[in-house]
């Protein structure tokens, strides 16, 4: 594999706020990289180092051996941020042209309309189209010059369930035909559906760096409520990773095993009663990654779910 970008111990500051702390990461050619965290996490912070557009306060990025900021080295960088404006009169189809009479080497844009759903939109003004296939058009976009290293932020925002699974189809077949892509979200779900790698930031710091395996073992946790006169007792239970929420004789305890968890609390004797056991969400995940609940502020609670607030497309 070849190192197509790197972080080397890079921290970016706004005044005194510290958005990326001491950093290190290394893109290697030939995967999928699942860049996951909370709000503030420092993702999109990451993004646009590795684009140019912010400079490290210190530290060295590195982008196809060069520095980012040199335009000759994002010649093979493709990129969609969070939000991309299209110019409304344009055809999708003149969008697409246009956007690839940029590179010397160009994929042709009936090959793209039809791998990212647009085949029958490339006459429709931009203007015209529903927030999910605008949405549609700006990834595509970033495969236009075949690049090398595509870097994407939040890719399925505005994304129904089908339209979001022809995106992830579309990100593998991109994958398989040579592109590295690094894929920020804040949901499990969707790096668990495109990523081998997943790097996990929290606070502007790298909390975990692993297989997609070893970040899932690492979150996944189960939550159990439960309410018990001897709440002390319970925490001392095998398995339990954290207590949260306690309240009077009510309390969440996070156990990575939760059939184990129950059958020691039967054993133990301890009076118990209102046991619900439901999937950790992401925050809470985070929380057990960081041992504080700082990491998690902000973190949308959502683990191998769907978000409920996706834009359903025209």
């Amino acid at each position: 594999m070849t190192t197509l970008a790197t972080l080397d111990n890079v921290t970016r500051t706004y005044g005194d706020v510290v958005a990326v702390d001491d950093v290190n990461l290394s893109i290697e050619s030939g995967t999928i990289l699942g860049l996951l965290g909370p709000n503030g996490a420092g993702k999109t912070t990451v993004i646009s180092l590795l684009q140019g557009l912010r400079k490290p306060s210190r530290g060295t990025v590195t982008l196809f051996g060069g520095s980012p900021a040199d335009a000759r080295n994002r010649v093979l960088l493709g990129s969609t941020p969070q939000e991309t404006a299209l110019p409304a009169t344009l055809r999708v189809g003149e969008v697409l042209d246009f956007v690839g009479s940029h590179f010397a080497s160009r994929a042709p844009t009936a090959e793209l309309a039809d791998e990212f759903g647009l085949d029958r939109l490339l006459r429709r003004q931009t203007g015209s189209l529903s927030g999910g296939q605008k949405r549609r058009l700006s990834v595509a976009l970033a495969f236009v010059g075949r690049p090398k290293l595509v870097l994407l932020d939040e890719p399925t925002t505005g994304l129904d369930v089908d339209a979001r699974r022809t995106l992830w189809d579309a990100l593998r077949s991109q994958h398989e035909r040579g592109a590295t892509i690094v894929v920020t979200s804040h949901y499990l779900e969707e790096i668990e559906a495109l990523a081998q790698r997943v790097v996990v930031m929290g606070e502007g710091r790298v909390l975990a760096d692993d297989s997609l395996v070893g970040v899932l073992d690492r979150v996944g946790l189960a939550r159990v409520r439960l309410e018990s006169g001897q709440l002390d007792r319970v925490a001392t239970l095998p398995g339990v990773d954290r207590v949260d929420e306690a309240s009077g004789t009510s309390a969440s305890f996070f156990v990575r095993d939760s059939d184990g968890f129950i059958v020691s609390l039967v054993r133990s004797g301890i009076d118990f009663r209102g046991l619900t056991v439901r999937g950790a969400t992401l925050e809470e995940a985070f929380l057990s990654l960081t041992g504080g609940a700082r990491a998690a502020a902000g973190a949308r609670t959502a683990v191998r779910t769907t978000p409920s607030s996706t834009v359903k497309e025209s």
